[in-house]
Order: C-alpha cells, then structure tokens, then sequence
C-alpha cells in the first residue's frame, strides 16, 4: 500500500513538474532559434488593411543609417540597440518593444514620427529578442531595470541636459510605465506608452483565459515556471501601482477595440494616477494600430504632449 502511494506521488510531482517546465517555455522562455527569425506581421483581420503601408514603413526604416551600440544590464546581460541619428543637440527618443517583436516592426510607424520632430531615436532590443542577451521574458518586471540602464547610458553619452522621452508598445509600454517608479536621470522628461496592460499578472490571465485555460488552476504552474526556471517573481507589481509613484508625466495612448490587451487596462493605469496620466483612446483601433487607423490625430496628440513636457523641463 505504502509503495502505491509512493508511485502515485511520484507520478503528480512528474505531472505537476512537466506542467511547470510546459507553462514556463510557453510564456517566457525565448530560445536561441526563435530570436534569430525576424517576427511575422500579423495576418489578422484589424491587419490586414495596414499590411502594405507597414511593409513600406519597415522597409524605410530598413534603409535608414544607424549605430549598434551595448550596454550591460544589471544583472550582466549584454544588451543591444540601435541608435539613429538625426541632428546634433537633439531630444531622444528610447523605444522598447513589445512581447516576442522587434523594435523596428513595432515602431515603423513611431520611428516615422520620430524623425519627422527632429528627435534621436534608440531603438532597443528587449532582453531575450534579437541581439540582447537572456532566454527569459518577464514581462516588463526585469526589463524596468533595463530601461532605467539604457537611460543612464543615453544621459552619460548625450549629457544631462539632452532631454530623453521613454516609449513603449504593448510589453514595452507595460516596461517603460513600470520604470516610472524607478530613480530615472533627471533628463527623461516623459514617458509615450501605447496598449499597456495593467499588470503582468492580469495579462497573463486574461490569456489564459483567452485560450480556455483554467486560471485558477494554470497560473499557479505558470508562477512556479517563472520562479524556478526564469528566476523572478511574478508580482502584483505592475503599471498600476508604478504610476502612482511616478514623476514625470505619462501619455497612454491605447486603441478601444484592441481584442489583446483590453483598452479597460489602460483606463485602470489613469485612473490611479489621474494627475499625472493622460489618457487618449483611439476607436476602432486594434492593438497597436492607433497610429496606422488615424495618423493624423496620433500625431497630434503626441506632438501636444511633448511640447508640454519639453516646457516643463525649460
């Protein structure tokens, strides 16, 4: 009897740790393989009407001169980014990408408007994607640290009175907001964050659900994963509570029909930091297609905010 018992446990705890290891690679780990193959434009519905203009603005952005530059991160990861150049003395733009992306996909279409102000723009590649360093994706809880490096790394190279905007698209909106609350150089004058989740734990679960998972029963696997095999903790700790302790202002740009992360999120991240959160939502966007829908206005409200950021810092 003892020995059946002994067989069954063994059994669960092979059951719960092949669970463990399953739910691990499939929410965080980024293998050598994966980071090497250039990410695939979205062939969906809300994607499809942009496809062309974003192969054009990729292929512009392609084209463009710029300088790898590495930094190492503060737990020895050799991070990479590129930085493009547009005039001498002028603001830079730090742009962060999204979950299993690069930053040229996710920000064809900033890095369009970037030139267009005169700015600077580094473009990063997030720890675990294309040229960083790492295999585990954390969802903005390691990435944070890297954001307030790449920060420090801009205001050493460009001086303390080259002022830094931080931008972000989906996980990278989530980062750069995490890193609101984090002692940034006091050159970083703004943050522009479009589709944010409100917390790593909230995204994930409402994937989970996404995909007929129970919650309940999966996340607790998926907490182990991170742990055990990614090294980190998956918190409550997230924009929501990062804004809060923010001090410079914050843009929260989000489209009102994203089916990834639900507008409802970023309405959370304002609604605990009115003060300092300004949120504008685009209908009928999808995720991360506020500029491609309606350019004219993204532009506005972007431009508005940044001049209000730069007069605050004069």
């Amino acid at each position: 009897m003892e020995f059946g018992i002994l067989i069954t446990l063994g059994i669960l705890l092979l059951l719960c740790a092949a669970i463990t290891v399953y739910a691990y690679c499939n929410a965080f780990y980024m293998s050598s393989k994966r980071k090497a193959k250039p990410p695939e434009l979205p062939m969906g519905e809300q994607y499809l009407p942009h496809h062309e203009n974003t192969i054009r603005l990729v292929g512009d952005m392609r084209a463009y001169p710029s300088e790898r530059v590495t930094i190492r991160s503060h737990d020895g990861r050799l991070l990479s980014a590129r930085y493009y150049h547009v005039r001498d003395g002028a603001p830079l733009e730090i742009q962060f990408h999204g979950y299993r992306s690069n930053p040229i996909y996710d920000f064809c279409g900033g890095s369009e408007l970037t030139r267009a102000r005169g700015y600077n723009a580094l473009m990063v590649d997030q720890r675990s994607h294309g040229e960083s360093e790492g295999h585990t994706i954390s969802f903005g809880l390691l990435e944070r640290y890297d954001v307030k490096s790449w920060a420090e790394y801009a205001t050493e190279r460009f001086g303390k009175d080259c002022p830094i905007l931080l931008s972000g698209v989906s996980m990278g909106a989530a980062t750069v907001l995490m890193a609101s609350a984090l002692p940034l150089p006091e050159s970083v004058i703004g943050i522009i964050a479009d589709c944010p989740y409100s917390s790593p734990r909230a995204i994930i679960q409402k994937v989970c659900r996404d995909m007929h998972f129970p919650v309940r029963l999966t996340y607790p696997f998926i907490c182990l994963g991170a742990r055990l095999l990614g090294g980190f903790r998956l918190t409550e700790e997230g924009p929501v509570n990062a804004v809060t302790q923010s001090r410079v202002p914050i843009l929260v740009i989000h489209g009102e029909d994203d089916r990834f992360v639900p507008c409802d999120m970023s309405r959370e991240i304002r609604a605990a930091a009115p003060d300092r959160v300004q949120l504008e939502t685009f209908p009928n966007a999808g995720h991360a297609l506020s500029y491609m829908l309606d350019p004219v206005r993204y532009r506005r409200v972007t431009a508005a905010f940044l001049e209000k950021c730069m007069e605050k810092k004069a």
